[in-house]
């Protein structure tokens, strides 16, 4: 049998076998996804060669819809990323969702009234750990979480914490070293133990999250359930600027690819940062007008808490 035809979804016994076109756009379709998912989780093309054992020329035969793939590099190459193997499927291999009329209904609705309806099912049918434990700050380095936060944080007069340094110190070495030493898997269970420690530890907290943490389904979950959630947000050459601003050259290296990427990671996490409870842009604007309509919100929505 065919390798691409390995992964084909089963057909009914009438159905024709599929031909040349139909196998190159489902194999297609699986470069797309697992270009898609690397760049939700925040993955290089090298640290998924190095984790998966496969080639990064091969790699980009397959997000290209040029290779030929087996179930058992597909399967490698999901492991690597620690996600479920069917994710790199294309959609409809998935089992479809039984309640129909629930699909016909969230169809029906605007892209607002649909994250409205999330975060209501979220908040009904979610493990939720208790109640909220302050504001938590999701985006991409670059957005201003750090620099709002610790502004926020003093205006509250709470701790500012950054989920990164609390995974380094469980840890005892440094973020690059996680994942080199022990990829996906390692890190994202130490991001999970992390927010959980904040939950048990803090009552009232701004925590700055990892822009990728969203790709983690149970972490996201207690993110939300647990937080006053916040996307910081802002357009990509703003990003770009800020991060090299920073002193961070390596976005300099093939500045057009490095730009393309970051726009395929915000075009892959987007759908879940617009999960979170209020969404600020900071794009164009100073520091001062963003913080005071983050501490406006605040205030207004979420906080039962003293204010210095």
């Amino acid at each position: 049998m065919d390798k691409a035809q390995a992964i084909l979804p089963a057909q009914a016994p009438d159905q024709q076998t599929p031909g040349t076109n139909q196998i190159s756009a489902y194999i297609a379709h699986i470069g797309e996804r697992v270009r898609g998912l690397r760049a939700r989780r925040g993955m290089t093309r090298k640290d998924l060669s190095k984790h998966s054992g496969i080639s990064e020329r091969y790699l980009a035969q397959v997000e290209g819809g040029e290779a030929n793939i087996s179930i058992t590099l597909l399967w490698r190459i999901a492991q690597a990323m620690n996600v479920e193997f069917h994710e790199l499927l294309p959609y409809n291999s998935k089992p479809a969702i039984q309640v129909a009329p629930l699909l016909a209904f969230l169809e029906r609705l605007s892209p607002e009234q649909q994250k409205s309806a999330y975060s209501l099912l979220l908040k009904h049918f979610a493990d939720a750990k208790g109640p909220v434990h302050g504001v938590a700050l999701i985006g991409l380095r670059g957005a201003g979480k750090t620099t709002l936060g610790s502004l926020l944080a003093k205006e509250m007069s709470i701790p500012f914490l950054r989920l990164g340094e609390i995974i380094e110190k469980f840890a005892g070495m440094g973020v690059g070293e996680i994942f080199s030493l022990g990829g996906q898997q390692a890190y994202r269970r130490l991001e999970h133990q992390a927010v959980q420690h904040v939950i048990d530890n803090y009552d009232n907290v701004i925590l700055e999250a990892g822009g990728s943490l969203v790709s983690e389904k149970e972490t996201y979950d207690l993110l939300l359930t647990s937080f006053y959630t916040v996307w910081v947000r802002a357009q990509p050459e703003e990003h770009m600027s800020r991060v090299i601003a920073q002193g961070d050259f390596r976005p300099m290296a093939g500045n057009q690819e490095a730009m393309e990427d970051l726009r395929r990671i915000l075009t892959e996490r987007e759908p879940y940062y617009q999960a979170a409870n209020y969404v600020l842009d900071t794009s164009g604007r100073s520091v001062e007008d963003c913080l005071q309509e983050l501490v406006t919100k605040v205030r207004r929505y979420c906080c039962p808490w003293q204010w210095s």
